[in-house]
């Protein structure tokens, strides 16, 4: 070999889409040119526009653009191939540089630009010639008629150039950006800009301010550089995001875009990833904006930092089954096996449960209770007791929220006890009452052997607090002591000789959905004071269950460690504003003593708006949900430009508030539209059939090409019998039940990706924004 390629993202998102045939003969000029890049058959050779930018011969139609990236430490010549173009796309304007705030390797094309900007300020694109080809007839200019109508305005007229240059926009795009006069050209501006340069685009079109954007996006992606870094090619490349270029670049390319969203990490996030903590950290953001990916690229990090061993001292987790075998899968294309085998993967009920099967006698254990179930147990209780004064939601929320949140074990405990949001204020003789009335309660599952998974949280965490209680009280006496050995006081037990906490790191996945007791658990499960233990991934809009906690009151202190991803990569702007409008006016904690809000969330993708769709009655709305989804199929069908055809599978989804509802559905589209469907369980999708449909609950951490919101009727968003008895007699409840019910619609809606729909019969639900 004596030249080392590497891809950049934008040539690599330009092979996604070509033909195979094309990649076929890509992957053999990669081949051809690492071992010889001066083969008369490449025919290299420099633009005459940018002297580090040449192109060389793929075959008689396509060429490959690339820059010197400077010499390895192995000696070996790098390049990087940042486009793969048509000939006749090929212009001596192309330009290659450093970014004076990342550092990065940016190519700029014009080519993408509107004509009449490139008129504004005196651009003529050149095309490149090309001696195997006969050339190509010039490109007139077009006329320009004598306008006596006032200019339009500049979109981005309050900004000046130094503006744009301090916030990272690329040199080659500042006066252009400053002609645009519609969100169109800003928009084809941006499609063509290096990453940085379209998010604060981006953001200055959608209304941010230079300073919001400076202090959101522009600082958040800055590094330190040193003087002369941007003639610096060998090092700006070690700073940029590329792919290596390899004999698995085959396999690279079948993938497709979905290997780039799993994998790519932008400045912003990188930082967030790489960055060492003093003690616990969060990064919170809206749907979309990379959490999770940056979760698991920080879990990569910290394995790639272990030191040589065979234990898990990583762990993973988050709240539901199926969330946890899609973040094992995603891992597993991240990291090397032997990295992945030190990473314990486990969603938090999961954990609960082996703690509890390492503290209890064989044969002791409890069964798991639903809370369905549960709440039966508590009304036989309260009839028993011919108890009438509070229904036995109330006390089931009272004991889950206050009695098992905060570890209350007496009646004096619960006496002294706080109720923040709790609504109904209660004396000292009603919480008598109530404690006894929770306590036969509890006594009654006991004698059945039973107990709910908020009991087995909470139990699980006194076992790990008490576990922690002993490791720190060992660790202070050794330290009284000058280090010498304890064995004389474990009372020759080697267990309490080896006791360690369980974990070096915990990366926490949709953290806003914890109990109190969960992160109890997880606070005693990793050592409070070495660096970066506990990483937190969260997003408290997306909070569907009514668990709001404080981290400060659970012992896990983010204040000063916490970052916020504004940039959704996934929802387009226009599911991304209506999402919004669905929680917009509602108040929202950050986990911790402040608010969050999703000022500034924008999005580089567009497509069609949001389609509502109003239907006579439930025959109707499955009639015209059967049609859309036979039209969204022929879509995703339609063959491309080789000739393949896609698989639908998987890609079209249908969100509903209940199961009830689900099954209905299920059987309406497949026994009288002959639509087949898989049903999503905590398991997965259970069944075969091309339409994955489930409730607002299930599609939690999934995303979907096109997806439709049915029933979304007044009545069952939300659902008024089951909330309306709360809105006189227990009017913070009834607040509580209707943001969460909003959060579930606002989940719902950002699962889609390019196509949303939503339809009811009847009126329509009043989160809607109509």
């Amino acid at each position: 070999m004596t030249a080392r390629l590497s891809l950049y993202q934008k040539a690599e998102n330009e092979l996604y889409k070509m033909d195979s045939s094309v990649k076929t003969k890509f992957y053999d000029f990669c081949h051809q040119f690492r071992l010889d890049p001066d083969h008369p058959s490449l025919d290299l050779k420099p633009l005459k526009g940018d002297g580090r930018i040449f192109r060389a011969k793929i075959d008689r139609s396509y060429r490959a653009l690339l820059a010197r990236a400077g010499v390895g430490a192995d000696g070996i010549q790098q390049w990087l191939i940042v486009a793969v173009r048509h000939r006749k796309d090929v212009y001596e304007e192309l330009t290659v540089a450093i970014n004076r705030i990342t550092g990065e390797i940016e190519f700029v094309d014009l080519g993408v630009v509107s004509q009449s900007v490139l008129q504004r300020v005196g651009l003529q694109l050149t095309p490149a010639p090309d001696e195997h080809v006969a050339p190509a007839e010039p490109t007139p200019t077009p006329a320009v008629t004598e306008q006596r109508a006032t200019p339009a305005e500049p979109l981005l007229g309050g900004c000046t150039p130094e503006d744009l240059r301090r916030l990272g926009v690329a040199d080659a795009l500042i006066d252009l950006a400053l002609t645009v006069t519609t969100d169109e050209e800003l928009d084809q501006l941006i499609a063509g800009a290096p990453r940085l340069t379209a998010e604060v685009l981006t953001g200055l079109g959608s209304g941010m301010s230079v300073d919001e954007v400076e202090r959101e996006i522009t600082e958040p992606a800055s590094t330190e550089l040193e003087p002369g870094f941007e003639n610096d090619m060998a090092a700006a490349l070690t700073r940029t995001a590329v792919t290596t270029v390899d004999d698995d670049i085959r396999n690279v390319l079948a993938e497709g875009d979905f290997r780039a969203w799993k994998v790519y990490l932008h400045p912003t996030q990188r930082k967030t990833v790489e960055r060492n903590y003093s003690g616990p950290a969060r990064v919170s953001g809206g749907p979309g904006t990379g959490k999770t990916i940056v979760a698991l690229h920080r879990v990569a990090r910290l394995a790639s930092a272990l030191p040589p061993g065979h234990g898990k001292p990583i762990l993973l987790t988050t709240y539901t089954k199926n969330l946890t075998a899609d973040l094992r899968s995603r891992l597993t294309s991240l990291m090397d096996p032997a990295l992945l085998g030190r990473v314990d993967i486990k969603h938090i009920d999961q954990l609960a449960q082996s703690v509890l099967n390492e503290n209890t006698a064989p044969g002791a254990q409890r069964s798991l209770i639903s809370d369905d179930r549960a709440l039966d147990v508590l009304r036989e209780v309260l009839f028993e007791h011919d108890e009438q004064r509070w229904d036995a939601e109330f006390l089931f929320d009272e004991w889950e929220q206050i009695v098992l949140g905060q570890s209350l074990a007496t009646r004096q405990d619960y006496f002294k006890a706080r109720r923040a949001g709790m609504g109904r204020a209660l004396n000292r003789p009603e919480r008598a009452v109530i404690w006894k009335l929770l306590d036969q309660f509890t006594l009654r599952l006991n004698g059945m052997g039973r107990e709910t998974w908020a009991q087995a949280a909470e139990r699980a965490a006194r076992y790990e607090m008490e576990r922690a209680r002993k490791i720190q009280a060992r660790a202070e006496h050794k330290a009284e002591i000058g280090g010498g050995d304890l064995a004389h006081l474990d009372d020759n037990s080697s267990a309490m000789r080896y006791l360690r906490h369980r974990y070096r790191h915990i990366v926490v996945d949709e953290a806003q959905d914890l109990s109190p007791a969960h992160w109890k658990m997880l606070r005693a499960m990793v050592a409070s004071g070495p660096p970066n233990d506990l990483f937190i991934a969260s997003d408290t809009h997306q909070r569907i269950y009514d668990r709001q906690v404080t981290l400060s009151t659970v012992g896990v202190h983010i204040r000063g460690r916490a970052s916020k991803l504004t940039l959704s990569y996934r929802t387009t702007q226009e599911i991304l504003d209506q999402a919004a409008k669905v929680v917009r006016g509602a108040t929202y904690d950050d986990l911790d003593d402040g608010t969050d809000a999703l000022d500034g969330y924008h999005s580089l993708l567009h497509g069609p708006a949001p389609e509502y769709v109003a239907c006579a009655d439930w025959t109707d709305e499955i009639t015209q949900l059967a049609e859309a989804l036979k039209q969204w199929r022929a879509d995703i069908t339609q063959p491309g430009e080789d000739g393949t055809v896609r698989d639908p599978s998987g890609t079209m989804a249908v969100c509903v508030a209940d199961g009830e509802m689900a099954g209905r559905v299920a059987a309406d589209l497949e026994m009288k539209h002959g639509i087949t469907t898989a049903t999503l369980t905590k398991d997965g999708p259970q069944g075969g059939g091309e339409v994955h449909i489930g409730t607002m609950h299930r599609f939690k951490g999934l995303e979907y090409q096109k997806l439709a919101v049915i029933g979304a009727s007044d009545g069952i968003l939300p659902r008024a019998s089951l909330i309306e008895k709360y809105e006189t007699a227990d009017p913070n409840r009834y607040e509580r039940e209707l943001k969460k019910s909003r959060n579930q619609l606002f989940v719902a809606t950002t699962r889609a990706r390019d196509a949303l729909r939503i339809s009811w019969h009847g009126k329509p639900s009043p989160f809607l924004p109509l």
